[in-house]
């Protein structure tokens, strides 16, 4: 009887050990992931900041194309311009309803 409990004793302390290695291995995996998910995080703002900026880019280089003359483009031109002028629009009748 005294020796099943000290079977049963030295198992449990055989399962703790290995599970508090286990917690430790896992605590580790934790802290790395962490590390790393903020390394991406990071990389993935840059990656948004610099596709922003592209596509900025490209938006002028379609718009200057289109100032430019080329028929490709004129549609988006014309959009812009509309645009610029409907902005106008609202700025001057913001400027009437305040009085100045």
């Amino acid at each position: 009887m005294l020796q099943d409990l000290e079977n049963n004793f030295s198992e449990l302390e055989k399962k703790i050990l290995l599970l508090q290695k286990n917690y430790k291995n896992l605590t580790e995996r934790l802290s790395e992931l962490t590390v790393e998910h903020e390394e991406l995080k990071m990389k993935y703002d840059e990656e948004r900041r610099r596709n922003q900026v592209l596509a900025e880019e490209q938006k002028n280089i379609k718009l200057y194309s289109a100032i430019s003359g080329n028929p490709e483009h004129n549609r988006l031109m014309k959009n812009h311009i509309n645009r610029l002028v409907k902005e106008i629009d609202f700025c001057i009748a913001q400027l009437q309803n305040s009085g100045l």
